[in-house]
């Protein structure tokens, strides 16, 4: 026997009498309880139920209209509700249990800008455990960079196919040289957009990987070209004999207020131990390396680093772009963002499949 709900306007929910309870909730996940075997379930849950015929239809208490499925999507109650359908169907249809990211029918909700939360495979809500958090957008719609947040983000195209992305803050380390094996004062020449150093120890490229050789590969004493990041980070460590404050003017000349940020995530990389080079070829800002021991041993980079002011609005389409070729590289997508005063929050995306 299939049921009927009420859509209760006032309370946002579809109330479900008769065995609702054992027939969804218990054993199901669907919805929470009311008084005795009554629940009350959240529209893209009915509607769920009503797509599979699990409900007959919802009776909107206000004009006694009786909704099927069809007529109750074309109503699309509830902000996003397209696209938080699909993805509620798609989950539930990988064996997955999820409820609205927010009480009563989750305890202790997810924070930020999450829609559903999502149960390991095999719980419900009343197990306590959340897998992840969940928040749904369209492929149209920028996500704000203040509001990433730990969990899941799962994009709807237009043409209704999903991806997913699992987003978290990274702890960029590495155990690569100390800066104690620096140079004092090397020669120096400051060109339009790099420099050029005369002399330098063979540590300073093949130890500590900075620059690359104007030899090439064939060297014995290798004359090094510094990009001005790399520059103005050896300036300010008096490695080479340029004035910081020289090589900071050039840098903001090529690149404008960019480069203080880039110069800030790359002093922070250097200071965590990773060896940040440039990612062009990637189209990113930076490739790095978690442990360095030689050039000549280098291994492969581990992360694409791409560095934002903490403002930044991402389109969901740029976010596809970026994981999916770090993806295919190899390697892990981050992003740097950075503050006024300096400080950076670190976050990946990787593509996921639940």
């Amino acid at each position: 026997m299939t049921l009927e709900g009420r859509f209760d306007e006032e309370r946002g929910v579809v109330r479900v009498g008769s065995d609702a309870r054992q027939r969804y909730h218990d054993s199901r996940g669907y919805g929470y309880p009311l008084e005795g075997n009554e629940i009350a379930l959240a529209p893209i849950e009915a509607a769920h139920l009503l797509y599979r015929g699990d409900l007959e239809a919802v009776v909107d208490d206000a004009t006694g209209e009786r909704l099927t499925f069809r007529e109750f999507v074309a109503r699309e109650p509830g902000a996003k509700f397209g696209v938080r359908f699909l993805v509620y169907a798609d989950l539930r249809s990988r064996g997955f249990y999820l409820s609205p990211a927010a009480e009563p029918w989750v305890s202790d909700p997810p924070t930020g800008e999450a829609d559903f939360a999502v149960f390991p495979r095999g719980k419900g809500p009343g197990d306590g455990e959340v897998e992840y958090a969940l928040r749904v957008i369209g492929e149209r719609t920028d996500v704000p960079a203040d509001e990433l947040g730990d969990g899941v983000l799962a994009v709807v195209d237009e043409e209704s196919e999903i991806t997913y992305f699992e987003v978290s803050r990274r702890d960029p380390t590495g155990a690569s040289v100390a800066d104690a094996s620096l140079p004092n004062d090397c020669e120096a020449t400051l060109l339009a957009d790099r420099v050029v150093v005369w002399k330098p120890p063979l540590s300073l490229y093949e130890t500590t990987f900075y620059g690359q050789p104007l030899e090439g590969r064939e060297y014995d004493e290798p004359t090094l070209q510094l990009s001005l990041l790399e520059a103005a980070y050896l300036a300010e460590r008096d490695a080479i004999d340029l004035e910081p404050s020289t090589v900071r003017e050039r840098g903001r000349e090529v690149e404008g207020e960019r480069f203080e940020r880039r110069l800030a995530v790359y002093t922070e990389l250097r200071e965590r131990g990773v060896v940040p080079k440039t990612g062009y070829k990637f189209g990113a800002d930076f490739r790095t390396y978690a442990e360095v021991e030689s050039v000549e041993n280098l291994g492969h980079s581990e992360l694409l680093v791409r560095v934002h002011p903490d403002d930044y609005v991402f389109e969901p389409r740029d976010l596809a772009l970026d994981v999916r070729l770090a993806h295919g590289v190899r390697k892990t997508m981050v992003f740097a963002l950075v503050g006024e005063t300096g400080g950076i929050d670190w976050w990946s995306l990787e593509r996921l499949t639940p």
